[in-house]
C-alpha cells in the first residue's frame, strides 16, 4: 500500500501563521502537524510515501530528510497550487501511485493513531473515515450512507440536517479502485478542465457509476481539520 499526501496549498485562512510556513508545519504541542501523520501511518505498517507539495515546498522536504532519514519519501511538485485545488495534486500523484492500492490523506487533519489501522484493517477493500458525533456545518465534506453503510452522496452541498457524518480526509483504496479514481480525475481536470474542485467530486462519479466506498465510523477516536487559527487552538487543547 501506497500513502499520498496532499500538501500543495498555502492556507490563506491561517494567516499571518503560514505566510512563510506551510500549514502541515505548524506545531500542535510537541510535533508538527506532518509529523503526526507520517508517524502514524508508518506506525500502522506502510512505508511508501509520497507526498504532493507547492506552496514553500522546500521547507517540507528538509523537515522530512532532516526528521526521517531512514524513510524514502516521492515528492511531486503542483506548481499551479495557487489556482488548483486538491483533485489536481492528486491527479499528479498518479505515475507514482497507479497499480497500488492507496492510503489518501490530506496534510491538514490531526488525528488519533489508531484511525488508520482502522481502515486498514476494514474488510471492505475500498473506504473513508467518517466522524458521525456532529454537529456538521456547512463547510464540512458530508456524507449520505445507504443501509449498508456505504456512500450514496459525498460533498459540502449536503445539507446538515439530512448528512449521516463527516469525513475526515483519511481514505483507503483498491488497486482497482485506485485505477478508476485516476481515470475519474483525468476526465474531470483534463477533459472538462474541473481543475478548482476537490477530490471528493471524483469520489461521487465513481459511486454514481457503481463503485461501493464503505464508511468507516472513528467512534471516539480524536480528529480534527484545522483550517483557521480557532481550529489550532482546539487542535492543541485536543492533544495537549
Amino acid at each position: 500500500m501506497h500513502c499520498v499526501i496532499l500538501a500543495a496549498g498555502t492556507a490563506s485562512r491561517l494567516r499571518p501563521l503560514t505566510d512563510s510556513t506551510p500549514k502541515c508545519l505548524l506545531q500542535i504541542g510537541d510535533r508538527t502537524i506532518l509529523e503526526r501523520t507520517i508517524r502514524a501511518v508508518f506506525h500502522a505498517g506502510i512505508i511508501h510515501f509520497t507526498l504532493v507539495l507547492g506552496f514553500q515546498d522546500w521547507k517540507i522536504k528538509n523537515f522530512l530528510k532532516r526528521n526521517f532519514p531512514s524513510l524514502d519519501f516521492t515528492f511531486v511538485i503542483n506548481n499551479q497550487y495557487e489556482t488548483t485545488n486538491n483533485a489536481f495534486s492528486l491527479l499528479l500523484a498518479r505515475e507514482e501511485i497507479e497499480g497500488h492500492e492507496l492510503l489518501l490523506l490530506d496534510s491538514d487533519i490531526v488525528f488519533d493513531d489508531e484511525i488508520i489501522p482502522l481502515l486498514i484493517n476494514s474488510p471492505s477493500e475500498s473506504c473513508l473515515a467518517v466522524r458521525t458525533d456532529g454537529p456538521f456545518g456547512e463547510e464540512e465534506i458530508k456524507v449520505e450512507l445507504n443501509k449498508k453503510g456505504d456512500l450514496r452522496r459525498i460533498g459540502k452541498m449536503i445539507e446538515p440536517a439530512s448528512a449521516h457524518g463527516e469525513s475526515i480526509g483519511i481514505e483507503k483504496f483498491s488497486r482497482g479502485d485506485t485505477t478508476a479514481l485516476f481515470r475519474t480525475l483525468e476526465k474531470r481536470i483534463h477533459d472538462e478542465k474541473r481543475i478548482d474542485e476537490f477530490y471528493e467530486a471524483s469520489f461521487q462519479e465513481m459511486i454514481d457509476n457503481g463503485a461501493r466506498i464503505h464508511a468507516v465510523e472513528v467512534g471516539f477516536r480524536r480528529c480534527i481539520e484545522v483550517d483557521t487559527a480557532e481550529d489550532l487552538d482546539k487542535a492543541a487543547a485536543l492533544f495537549s
